[in-house]
């Protein structure tokens, strides 16, 4: 199983912090954890376990963390801990220097080096993404990526601005995966940080050709996520978009097992499926969302649509909607009242 979940709110509520840090030990590596509302703690954890490469999502309101010498000593999986912190505030200390955190910064640590760091977010919103990657899966110079430890990364343009939307698509789409999406997306998570580290650092190295291969995917990806309503997202404008030949972005989908025109009506009508279980568009006639996401001929949606789900888009919507109309239903109890 690529993802896990974990939640404090389905722990009593005495149990919470301790059981928050038995989970976060075991699926990543020992740390101290304090937190000033330890009594009542409240978060929640999703872990996007791709092979050697680990992707955290953390939400919480206020937490702190260290890691000691002598943790150290107890295990130390040697690898580089990359902290996008989404919203929020923070401080995190490393190699004697100290990173201020806020919401759109990224900082690299280093697991065999003594590290602290504190946080304070919004209950809601992930205030913590934390890429774990094995030092070996680099190809760069420890003692160039100590230049950078515990210093702020620009992500607000170029390839950091693209290493954050890739963040976000992969905590927002984590249940999408299965098992053998693990490499690819590994590969290209790698090669995007390689990329990142080598501007970076200007070490003088051009990245390899995986990790620019990495980073091209990623950039395809995230440009057909942004145009998926225009009625002009071909291959052709894709790969003119990103100065490639049609018959390069066609080998890029190959790697991925799949063709341009295949991921382009795969994420269309993931975008149809998502707005007709919307109970919010639920007065939106299905063949303006169909043309909304490159689908004019309604006829032809529909076709596409069954092919993909096994079901008319106007079966799907009563489906879906049903099964939310029973969710808000409000669950009657039998029996005394429970006292809380």
């Amino acid at each position: 199983m690529l993802v896990t979940d974990f939640s404090t709110d389905s722990v009593a509520v005495r149990d919470r912090f301790a059981r928050f840090e038995a989970t976060a030990d075991s699926w990543y590596l020992p740390n101290h954890f304090r937190s000033d509302r330890a009594d009542d703690f409240r978060a929640r954890m999703r872990g996007l376990f791709l092979g050697d490469l680990t992707v955290s999502v953390l939400t919480c309101s206020q937490l702190e963390v260290s890691r000691t010498p002598k943790l150290i000593r107890r295990e130390d999986p040697e690898v580089y801990q990359f902290h996008y912190v989404p919203q929020g505030l923070g401080v995190l200390a490393q190699a004697g220097r100290e990173a201020r955190l806020r919401g759109g910064r990224l900082v690299i640590t280093d697991s065999s080096t003594p590290y602290h760091g504190r946080i304070r977010g919004e209950q809601a919103i992930p205030c913590s993404i934390v890429v774990h990657v094995p030092r070996r899966s680099l190809p760069l110079p420890r003692r160039s990526v100590q230049r950078v430890l515990a210093v702020p990364l620009p992500v607000d343009r170029g390839v950091g601005a693209l290493y954050a939307r890739w963040l976000a698509d992969l905590n927002a789409r984590a249940h999408e995966f299965t098992p053998a999406d693990a490499p690819s997306l590994a590969d290209a998570t790698t090669g995007l940080l390689s990329s990142l580290l080598s501007r970076v650092l200007d070490t003088g190295r051009p990245p390899s050709p995986e990790a620019r291969k990495g980073a091209l995917w990623i950039e395809i990806r995230d440009f057909i996520h942004r145009h998926l309503d225009d009625p002009s997202l071909t291959p052709a404008a894709v790969a003119g978009a990103h100065g490639i030949s049609v018959r390069h972005l066609h080998d890029l989908f190959a790697a991925q097992n799949t063709t341009p025109a295949g991921w382009i009506r795969h994420r269309r009508l993931e975008r149809c499926r998502h707005d007709l279980a919307d109970p919010g568009l639920a007065g939106r006639p299905i063949q303006t969302i169909g043309a909304r996401w490159g689908f004019p001929d309604p006829a032809h949606f529909s076709r596409t649509f069954r092919t993909a789900y096994g079901m008319a888009p106007r079966d799907y919507r009563h489906m879906a909607l049903r099964d939310v109309r029973m969710r808000k239903q409000p669950t009657s109890v039998q029996g005394n009242p429970m006292t809380l």
